[in-house]
Parts: C-alpha cells; structure tokens; sequence
C-alpha cells in the first residue's frame, strides 16, 4: 500500500491538468457541435454540403456503427459506466506518462471522445451523431466530433507505442 502512495505522489500532476483541460476543450467543442446541429436540423432533414458528405441528425443509442442499439436499453449505462473507467484508466497513464508527449495526446483524444459521447449518454440517454460521408447511395454510419477525437487518438496512441520512444 505504502508503494501505491509514494508512486501516486510522484505522478506529475500538473501535465495530468493540463492534458484534461485540453481534453475538456476538445469536449467543449463536441458538445457545441452537437448543440449547434440539433438546432439547425430536426431528425430526418438532409443538408446537402457537397456530393460526397451531408450533414444530418441521428440520435445512437448504441455503440459504434449503432452496434447494439436495438438491445432495449440495457447497453446506455453499460456505456456510459464504461466511459467512466475508461477516463479514469486513461487518467492514470497520462499521470505515469507524462514524458510520452505523443502518447498523451493520443490519450487526451480519446479521453475528449469518450466523455463527449458520454455527457449524451447521461443528459440525454443517447450519442448526436451528424456529419454523414457517402459514395452514391452507400453511407458511411453517421459520426460526431467526439468520434474523431477517439479514432485519431487510437491511431495516435499505436504510433506512439511503435515508434515512441518509451522513458
């Protein structure tokens, strides 16, 4: 137990700050994205921006791609409980990492990604999703800013386990 203490105090928690408060801006962000788009379009409307992406509302109340979202409700606070120790487990490793700069930028997106999709879950029961890319008449699953932060930050976060170098 005396090890767990000494190790948590010697985390550098001032990296750890400044890596949420970018995580909460990106957050920030999604959420007025999302704000924004349910304020200019009802569900069903199709706002045509180029031949290859609308924008559009879709509420999800599954996971990605909408996987599980026909399960009848028990998957929303499996989801949301599970962003919450994802946060927490990615918390930790910024704390223990805070050299790896690449790979707590990736973390800090995925962390902004996840509490996005989350805040859904909890106000609202389900995740806004609204930029829609499509070749022809196949559509590629609507997807929301929170979306992007999680897939680049993965992406991210395996070069940073590749090619970073690790302290």
């Amino acid at each position: 137990m005396r090890k767990t203490v000494s190790s948590v105090r010697q985390w550098n928690w001032p990296a750890l700050l400044g890596w949420l408060v970018f995580a909460l801006a990106l957050t920030g962000f999604d959420q007025w994205t999302k704000n924004w788009i349910q304020h200019r379009l009802i569900t069903g409307d199709v706002d045509r921006i180029t031949d290859f992406f609308n924008l559009v509302v879709a509420y999800n109340s599954g996971a990605a791609f909408s996987f599980l979202a026909d399960a009848g409700g028990w998957q929303r606070p499996l989801f949301a409980g599970l962003a919450i120790v994802v946060s927490l487990v990615i918390c930790v490793i910024i704390a223990r990492n805070s050299s790896r700069k690449f790979l707590c930028l990736g973390l800090a997106l995925v962390l902004s990604g996840a509490l996005g999709n989350a805040w859904d879950r909890f106000t609202i029961g389900v995740v806004v999703d609204f930029l829609d890319f499509h070749v022809g008449s196949y559509h590629w699953p609507a997807f929301n800013v929170a979306d992007i932060c999680i897939c680049c930050g993965a992406g991210i976060v395996v070069l940073a386990e590749f090619f970073g170098k690790k302290n």
